[in-house]
């Protein structure tokens, strides 16, 4: 009596890597978006303490030389007052190629507490 057999065959394990590996190579180009996005979020908290407006981009700008951000620069931040609070909200994209025509575009936005 012959028993059958189960499990993953080769045409199975070959769609399952290649859809592993898709997913791995997205990935590695998404996560350094994500935390270059934590770091915006960290330099507007710290520029946030500025007095004026002058100050508080150069204190971003500083931050952002530090951390490396590319993507938003000081002059791109949107400052107001609430309560007598100094809020920095930023707003940018990222575009991530992927193949061919495909693109995948991340959009953050954000502000200080």
């Amino acid at each position: 009596m012959r028993t059958r057999e189960r499990g993953l065959g080769l045409v199975g394990l070959i769609l399952v890597s290649a859809m592993v590996v898709a997913l791995g190579m997205v990935l590695m180009r998404v996560v350094p978006t994500v935390i270059e996005y934590q770091s915006v979020q960290r330099a507007a908290q710290r520029a946030s303490q500025g007095g004026t407006v002058g100050e508080i981009r150069s204190l971003f700008d500083k931050a952002a030389a530090i951390d490396d951000i590319s993507s938003i620069e000081g002059r791109d931040l949107e400052i107001s007052k609430q309560n007598d609070r100094v809020i920095v909200a930023f707003a940018y994209e990222r575009e991530i190629h992927l193949v061919g025509p495909a693109w995948l575009v991340m959009r953050y936005s954000g502000r200080s507490k």
